[in-house]
């Protein structure tokens, strides 16, 4: 073999040899929940609770926030998914050490809890001092800003950064698009979670501001076309940031605003295309999923008596069911 020739190949082996290795490194998780095998499995997800002191009142509503936190903790979950605004000010360290306490009975459950950050996570903060507070108050998180987390082998969850970019071709874009271009052949539920809705029932007035963005209306049509692509994966999001629920699908992928966690209610103007068509107009709420035999239960788990001086009536009122399929073309 010529010195030209042996060049060439080696040059072809070790692309190749690269190639596999970053293709079985996106296939990582940075986090596993390891769960029995065949057994029910609880999550939880939700956001915009804006921990802060409990003498304000306007801003976060501490009884339900604390009766949320309390009722999660009794479902014992394997996981909890926080989709953003966890403090009011994520320049106010008190804050976070309101979080602290108030979750303690998450803590002592020793539920690994995973968040997704939110603009109020840079309130009042320099954006490198907002991010130093969010890392020491979530320390597993090892300096991520985005990241996925394996729930047996079937579920997925993948936490972004709506804060910073997802445009194509940036940093997080291309993170994204290699885990979802390399989910193992049993992963069956993805469930994508951040803080600004890609979907939502459409506002006018001081609540427009909320509408969709640029930014996550092109992660709506990214998702759109993975979910064309892999009919047997149910790809499904959930944001926050509307302090309230909505359920809405958009070309078979599913968009859960579940912003009801304690902050100050919005009052929302519900399309026909929204399938919560609930009267009342303020939910205090979470998303409760339970995987078992191939099929993922969720439910929305409301606060029915927010105003009562202990607040601790629930109801589900509304669900929605997933099942597995698996893609038989070859």
């Amino acid at each position: 073999m010529s010195f030209n020739l042996f060049n060439v190949v080696l040059t072809i082996s070790t692309l190749f040899f690269f190639q596999s290795a970053l293709s079985e490194e996106f296939k990582k998780s940075d986090f596993v929940v390891n769960v029995t095998k065949n057994s029910k499995v609880t999550l939880i997800a939700y956001g915009d609770m804006r921990f802060t002191d409990p003498s304000e009142l306007i801003a976060s509503h501490p009884g339900p926030r604390r009766s949320l936190v309390d009722s999660i903790a009794k479902e014992n979950p394997s996981a909890i998914f926080l989709s953003g605004d966890v403090p009011w000010h994520g320049g106010v360290l008190n804050d976070y050490d309101v979080y602290k306490t108030e979750t303690i009975a998450w803590q002592k459950n020793k539920i690994p809890v995973y968040p997704a950050l939110g603009n109020h996570e840079f309130s009042q903060c320099e954006e490198l001092v907002c991010l130093a507070n969010w890392w020491q108050t979530f320390p597993q998180l090892n300096k991520l800003r985005w990241y996925s987390v394996k729930v047996g082998p079937s579920f997925r969850a993948i936490a972004l950064d709506s804060d910073a970019s997802l445009s194509n071709g940036s940093d997080q874009r291309n993170w994204l698009e290699a885990q979802l271009e390399n989910l193992d052949s049993q992963e069956k539920f993805i469930m994508v979670y951040l803080h600004h809705p890609p979907v939502s029932d459409l506002e006018t007035g001081s609540l427009a501001s909320h509408n969709p963005r640029e930014n996550e209306k092109g992660l709506a049509e990214y998702l759109s076309n993975v979910a064309k692509k892999n009919p047997s994966v149910n790809v499904f999001v959930v944001a926050g940031h509307i302090h309230n629920y909505e359920r809405l699908v958009k070309d078979s992928v599913t968009y859960f605003v579940s912003g009801g966690g304690g902050a100050k209610p919005y009052i929302v103007t519900r399309s026909n295309e929204d399938f919560f068509q609930n009267k009342n107009p303020v939910n205090f709420h979470y998303l409760r999923m339970t995987l078992e035999h191939k099929r993922l239960l969720i439910e929305m788990v409301r606060l029915k008596d927010p105003d009562s001086p202990i607040p601790n009536t629930y109801e589900v009122a509304d669900s929605l069911e997933m099942f597995m399929e698996y893609d038989l073309s070859f």
